[in-house]
Formats: structure tokens, sequence, C-alpha cells
């Protein structure tokens, strides 16, 4: 049955990212290779110890998720007491990461979650994401949410956040004026 309407060809179709096409792979050989890792640890050393080792990975998971949480916990009540705004956290999200990677089951999500509970390897996570994410932002375009992280970040010489709204006249009508009213970034 025909419409009329045009009918969109297969160059019309955006692109999927590399990370869009190749992710069902990794995560189909991740699966895999737990999946082989299991099975040769069973034969090794038997099945008892395959299902201690995943108890022992899931409780300590459990454990680091928890211990996390309730320092980012404590960590935000010390700074909201304090009047300042909650900046960043302290490693906590690399810690709850950590936990998780320790409760799914296998080794080498194991093994990741360990090496993210080390102070160092942490840190050049962190760094890393860091990096990524301001990058990221620089390249986003005007207008776009990049640029309400770069307007909601002011701060004042004293250190202090200036929560506000920011308002440009340089677009807008020919006189150089906007009339355009904006929601303001926070309430």
């Amino acid at each position: 049955m025909t419409t009329g309407a045009p009918t969109s060809s297969q160059t019309d179709r955006p692109r999927r990212s590399r990370l869009r096409r190749y992710l069902p792979l990794g995560v189909a050989a991740w699966l895999a290779l737990e999946i082989w890792l299991l099975v040769l640890v069973a034969d090794a050393a038997g099945g008892l110890t395959v299902f201690l080792l995943l108890v022992a990975g899931f409780v300590a998971g459990s454990v680091v998720i928890k211990r996390a949480g309730r320092r980012a916990f404590q960590s935000l009540n010390e700074t909201l007491q304090r009047g300042g705004s909650p900046s960043r956290g302290g490693g906590n999200g690399l810690m709850m990461l950590a936990g998780l990677l320790l409760m799914i089951p296998g080794l080498v999500s194991d093994a990741a979650g360990v090496l993210l509970l080390l102070p160092p390897v942490q840190k050049a996570v962190s760094r890393l994401a860091e990096r990524a994410l301001e990058g990221r932002l620089r390249r986003s375009a005007p207008g776009s949410l990049g640029n309400a992280f770069q307007q909601a970040r002011m701060h004042r010489p004293d250190g202090k956040v200036v929560q506000g709204e920011v308002i440009r006249e340089d677009r807008g009508e020919p006189g150089g004026t906007s009339r355009e009213q904006r929601p303001p970034l926070t309430h």
C-alpha cells in the first residue's frame, strides 16, 4: 500500500558508532572467557571451589558497595552541614563499580574489581574519565547539555559557586537584545 510519503533509502540511516557496533561482540567474548575460566578452575580445583569463589566474590562486592555508599553519604552530609556544595565523590563511584564487578560471577570481573580497589588504579581511571568527559564537553555544540554544564559551574574568586541564569544578549534580535525567556539552570 502506498501512502505518498517518501521512503528512506539505506544511505539516509545514520551511521552506528564503533562502540555500538562492537559492544555486543565484546560482551559475548567476555562471557565466553568467563565461562571458559570457570570451567578450567572447576577442572583443576573442583566445583565446590568455584562455587565458594563465586559466593566470596558476591559477599566481598556487597561489603565494598555498602562501605562506599556509607562513605559517600557521610561525606555528602558533612559537606552540606558545613554549607559547601558537594563536589567530587572522592572515589566512591569507582569503589561502587569495583563492588559491582566483584558481585558479577566470573574471575575476570573479580580481577577487574580487585584492581579498581587499589588507590593508584582508582586515580588513573578517575583522571582518564575526567579527561574524556572534559573533551566531550568541549566538543559539544553550543546550547547542548555540555554548554549547560559550563554555564552552571561559574566560581567566584573566593571559591564559592555562584548560581544564576546566564543571559546572552549578543544573539537574537538585530539590536543585540534577546527577548526569549529561559528557565533558570537550578531551582
